[in-house]
């Protein structure tokens, strides 16, 4: 396992949370050390929710590892189901406890509880959440409805379907799952089970009464699809709906296979207006950079350079079990494809690429506020901004809506950033105010996409100082770095890596204004 500051998916056993705080009448007994109880903060802090996950901890401490900690287990299961009475019982070992071998299926199957309990093998050392969370939500899903025989459809009935994958913790999975329920009540189609947000056990055991299932989320729910393709024959319908034109597509795809007819679904997005306008232009081939999680990142190009205009100039995902699908959409757009769990690979690739904006997750958040890029979240994992008490959808029209303000504000209010830059000699637009459409930071002098090493003459040691890290941060003499900076943001990238350019073809050591000027004309010839 790698140390590191930040992880874009904690272990398995925290995708099996997410299951469990999703769900009702799910209660799940871990096996984890006093410390391991961390995870609890995700879901009251993060997605603010109004109560701590269903979660038994057996907290064994270091003197318990010289005794009985199998009977310490034993002991939290019982407590827990008589305390919660639950429906379904999942019981596991945290990546910690998993070392001392205790194994707490057979643990529990010893135990002859009298609610079905479903024991979880994941392997915290070679898998991650998306994989626990897909895992835990197949073998719940199998064990509740393996035995279940599917009720016809009453005559004159309505299609119906499952939509499955949506999850505590998710990225606007909630909002997601009302606008998509929306959407099929249009096409006169009802929801069979949507799981497993807001599902029991006993609804769990109802997926083979559905016509056909709606995959929303591959991560989590592509497992349990291709199972119930094979156990009763349901066709699953994989097009996410992140876009208008992926909206389009899902409705076309359902209508095929429920016989309904697709025109009633009215559209309701402005997205397409917007593209077709004047103002629009000001975003044609905007250079983005997107990572996140496969599914987000691959809907996100589609919608960043069809639907809005930008140029894709970089591609990845921290999922490495959907690596493929990310490399097959990288060749689409002639990238190089990104796949990797290591946020300084992340970082060094935006520095390469100097886009002029980043969609990615609360870490590329982070890296592009260093970099004084402008960002929008579009992927897991997320903070706790990114659940908003307001309805704000990333799928169906109306999630298109919501797409295009999020990324197209930062650009916008950068051209005020501009205007205020273009005053800086102003008191009350001084450089050391920072940018207002982008977290409060001083204004970098050097380096980096438009910054660098910071000037601290007026820096109160309220907050470090920035500082990019960049191999060629002293090729820019700080005269040639403040001319830089007075050049617009939208093209302020482009500008940098031409003069560097022109100084690495003439092996010049230091970019002087000289440098920068003689750059300009030559590229403007």
């Amino acid at each position: 396992m790698q140390l590191t500051v930040w992880t874009y998916e904690g272990p398995p056993h925290v995708g099996a949370m997410r299951i469990a705080t999703a769900m009702q009448g799910v209660h799940y007994v871990l096996h984890a050390p006093q410390g391991d109880t961390y995870a609890d903060l995700l879901f009251t802090m993060i997605e603010r929710r109004g109560q701590r996950p269903p979660v038994t901890y057996t907290t064994f401490q270091a003197r318990d590892l010289g005794k009985d900690t199998a009977e310490l287990f034993q002991q939290a299961a019982r407590d827990a189901y008589a305390r919660f009475q639950p429906q379904a019982m999942l019981v596991g070992a945290s990546c910690t406890a998993e070392l001392i071998q205790d194994d707490p299926a057979g643990l529990a199957e010893a135990m002859r509880l009298p609610c079905p309990v479903v024991a979880l093998e994941l392997p915290s050392y070679q898998r991650k959440e998306n994989w626990g969370a897909a895992e835990t939500f197949y073998q719940l899903a199998r064990r509740m409805c393996a035995d279940t025989v599917p009720a016809p459809r009453p005559d004159g009935g309505r299609p119906t379907a499952n939509i499955l994958g949506p999850t505590a913790l998710g990225f606007r999975h909630r909002d997601d799952v009302i606008e998509i329920t929306r959407l099929l009540d249009r096409l006169g189609i009802a929801v069979n089970v949507t799981a497993p947000l807001g599902a029991t056990p006993a609804d769990l055991a109802r997926l083979g009464d559905a016509d056909f299932n709606i995959c929303l989320y591959p991560e989590i729910a592509d497992t349990l699809c291709r199972w119930l393709e094979r156990r009763f024959g349901q066709k699953t319908v994989r097009t996410v709906p992140i876009g208008h034109g992926a909206t389009r597509d899902l409705i076309a795809e359902v209508a095929a296979i429920a016989g309904v007819d697709a025109t009633v679904a009215l559209d309701t997005s402005n997205l397409p207006w917007w593209s077709r306008s004047v103002d629009s232009t000001y975003l044609t081939n905007k250079r983005v950079f997107i990572f996140g999680d496969a599914t987000h990142a691959i809907a996100a190009a589609r919608v960043a350079r069809d639907e809005l205009g930008f140029e894709v100039v970089g591609l990845g995902c921290y999922n490495r079990e959907f690596a493929r699908d990310l490399r097959v959409a990288a060749a689409l757009y002639g990238v190089e494809p990104l796949v990797t769990d290591d946020y300084l690979a992340v970082e060094a690739a935006i520095q390469t690429l100097q886009p002029e904006l980043v969609l990615g997750t609360q870490m590329e958040r982070h890296i592009a506020k260093r970099l004084r890029i402008p960002c929008a979240v579009i992927s897991a994992p997320v903070h706790v901004q990114d659940f908003p008490a307001r309805y704000a959808p990333q799928m169906g029209f109306e999630g298109a809506n919501v797409l295009f303000d999020t990324w197209v504000h930062p650009l916008v209010m950068g051209l005020e950033e501009h205007l205020l830059t273009m005053f800086r000699d102003d008191f009350e637009f001084s450089d050391a105010g920072g940018a207002s459409h982008l977290p409060s930071a001083p204004l970098p002098l050097a380096g980096g996409v438009g910054g660098g090493p910071v000037s601290t003459a007026n820096y109160d040691g309220t907050s470090p100082p920035l500082t990019p890290p960049r191999a060629e941060e002293d090729l820019w003499s700080a005269d040639a770095e403040r001319e830089l900076l007075k050049i617009p943001f939208f093209v302020r990238g482009k500008a940098r890596r031409n003069t560097e350019k022109f100084a690495t073809e003439r092996n010049l050591s230091t970019i002087t204004l000289d440098t920068l000027y003689d750059a300009k004309a030559h590229y403007a010839r």
